[in-house]
């Protein structure tokens, strides 16, 4: 079978691992659909997702388990909402330096809380907190459901509000915050933004929908996944990874095997 998606994510784990990461967590997303497709019928399903990549969601629970590592499997949330329950859940906790969401996605960016939790791209190379946050949206991580609910995501399929774009976006809620705090009467806002009159004039007609988007896009951090963050130190793989890690090099050894 593919194995290729298994051993990309095994080799981020391990590239964490040598730079000296203490403790983890995985969040998988068990079940594409979620109580979000409930409230938005145009929600992401998984539709269209490779047939060979939903195959080895399972093989990739069970390496992860082997390896060692803490796996939050998803079904009625995504992974996303567990990234953000643990984010929030490991930053309570005194002894932790830092926290980094491993995603550069960008509705994890609402998580970011000043530089102790951050986000990191590895591909980039980058991290990005608070600061970096506001310089890549405009708004703070606060406001990004907000400026979701606005501009839309379509990697998650609800298409935001009409007219209104990133700068528009940006430029209004760097001053109102919330889209409840936003004025009816555009001529208050005092802000540079494209065709004011019709962004308030969408808003006020389209006003119940901004706010189901806004739902949409807001991260659940209520989510019971560990007792301590001790339950995520990484003390090196199980007895079952051995195995597990034949299989996937034999699985690649074979003619035309995607490594």
């Amino acid at each position: 079978m593919e194995v290729g998606a298994v051993r990309g994510v095994l080799g981020s784990l391990l590239g964490m691992m040598k730079v000296g990461t203490t403790h983890i967590g995985v969040a998988t997303d068990h079940v594409i659909e979620s109580f979000r497709n409930r409230l938005w019928p145009g929600y992401k399903t998984g539709a269209g997702v490779e047939p060979e990549l939903l195959a080895q969601f399972p093989l990739l629970e069970e390496t992860l388990s082997a390896l060692g590592v803490a796996v939050w499997p998803m079904v009625e949330f995504e992974a996303d909402d567990a990234l953000a329950s643990a984010a929030v859940a490991a930053a309570a906790d005194p002894r932790v330096d830092r926290v980094l969401i491993c995603t550069p996605d960008k509705d994890l960016a609402q998580s970011v809380r000043g530089t102790r939790v951050v986000q990191m791209d590895r591909r980039a190379r980058t991290i990005r907190d608070e600061a970096g946050v506001v310089s890549r949206f405009g708004v703070p991580p606060a406001s990004i459901p907000d400026y979701l609910a606005l501009v839309g995501d379509a990697s998650d399929g609800y298409p935001g509000l009409a007219g209104w774009g990133a700068k528009s976006a940006s430029a209004v809620l760097a001053k109102y915050g919330h889209l409840e705090s936003i004025p009816p009467d555009w001529t208050t806002w005092g802000v540079n933004a494209a065709r004011p009159a019709a962004l308030a004039a969408t808003l006020a007609r389209e006003r119940d929908r901004a706010f189901l988007f806004r739902d949409l896009a807001t991260l659940r951090t209520d989510i019971a996944l560990f007792e301590t963050v001790d339950d995520l130190r990484w003390n090196g793989p199980t007895p079952a990874f051995p195995p597990l890690a034949a299989r996937l090099d034999a699985a690649v050894s074979q003619p035309g095997a995607s490594r």
